[in-house]
């Protein structure tokens, strides 16, 4: 939010970018296997520039910047430059992915310790570094990170070094999105399984016990709106309340806003009204929108809640209630279903019969 200059990753949540303040710059720094916008020596550079330029630096990762982040390198470069940084740590996919997948990386009795390899290094037999001979005979979790490409190759070398091919595995693509999918069996099928699911990168392989778990503590990717992308289509601003249940709920809320509030050029009509609103029986808001309205002209006029003196008050809902709360008016009415025909039903109930009502809407 403070940031002049947001570098950030391929793999962020894009929606951490509606976060920056307005005129910051915003530099995608991605790079996948194969693929990259820019090499790390040129963000390293980046970085270094933007900063001895005086400008106040955000570089954005995915999970955490020292666990295959490549943070340290950049850490380094400003350390030697000798401009003053600091780290905020991230939750590492190693932990992440298999935690929204449902599958503890470590449990009593099953696993007391894990093994992190990353699958991105060249697994030929003349060329690995990976020591499968050890990793064929640990009884505990294996994790392996950006493992798609290499994905057959991993399991066949684990297998032929001593690993038993009926140990349970998973893959896990795009963890802790609303894009997440799981893929589980056993080390010798999981790569096959995961192609035949259209799984892909990103992707983390969990191998060992703790991967038969998930069909127990799957959570994440069970709720009833996951993998649905819902466009949320109230005023930015009032949209935040929904669209946080729709995602409680494992949905994508895309807030869309269709309409924009603007202020009446010609406001007579509602100053004589809030002038003489203590003459009214009923006054009744049908929107915070019209609360907002009414505020801001009581304080033009010079005026304050007493104006409210022995006069009935209807809200259409709770938030709309609250709002005439935040001006020192409570709330008389307020129905169980939160539509315009609820409040007249409530009325009607009530006896307005020769009332004076006055209705502030859009």
């Amino acid at each position: 939010r403070r940031a002049d200059v947001v570098i950030f990753d391929r793999l962020i949540d894009q929606r951490l970018l509606d976060e920056t303040k307005f005129g910051a710059e915003l530099i995608d720094a991605g790079k996948s296997r194969g693929k990259q916008n820019i090499s790390q020596k040129q963000i390293n550079a980046l970085i270094l520039e933007r900063a001895q330029s005086g400008k106040y630096v955000c570089r954005l990762k995915g999970g955490d910047p020292f666990v295959f982040g490549r943070g340290g390198e950049e850490a380094l470069a400003l350390s030697e430059a000798q401009i003053d940084w600091e780290i905020i740590p991230g939750v590492t996919s190693v932990i992440a992915a298999p935690a929204y997948a449902g599958i503890p990386i470590t449990q009593r009795g099953m696993a007391t310790s894990f093994t992190v390899v990353t699958g991105s290094q060249d697994t030929s037999r003349s060329k690995s570094k990976i020591d499968w001979n050890t990793l064929a005979r640990v009884s505990s979790t294996l994790i392996f990170v950006m493992t798609w490409k290499e994905l057959g190759t991993i399991t066949s070398r684990l297998i032929e070094n001593g690993a038993e091919a009926q140990r349970h595995a998973a893959v896990i693509q795009w963890g802790t999105t609303n894009r997440q999918k799981v893929a589980t069996g056993t080390l010798e099928s999981i790569a096959a399984l995961s192609k035949s699911e259209n799984l892909g990168p990103p992707a983390v392989l969990v191998v060992g016990q703790v991967a038969s778990l998930r069909g127990v503590l799957a959570w994440f990717d069970k709720r009833p709106l996951f993998g649905k992308r819902v466009l949320v289509t109230r005023m930015r601003g009032q949209a935040t309340q929904l669209s946080r249940l729709l995602e409680e709920q494992g949905g994508i809320a895309i807030e869309t806003p269709v309409i924009r509030v603007s202020p009446l050029k010609e406001t007579a009509d509602i100053d004589r009204a809030v002038k003489n609103l203590s003459t009214y029986d009923w006054v009744t808001f049908s929107s915070v929108n019209g609360v907002s309205m009414v505020k801001v002209r009581i304080e033009a006029l010079g005026l304050d809640g007493r104006i409210f003196h022995g006069t009935k008050v209807a809200a259409i809902g709770p938030t709309t209630a609250q709002a005439l709360l935040d001006i020192g008016v409570r709330a008389d009415l307020v129905p169980e279903m939160y539509v315009s025909e609820a409040v007249a039903a409530r009325m009607i109930q009530d006896n307005v019969e020769g009332l004076k009502v006055l209705l502030f809407r859009s």
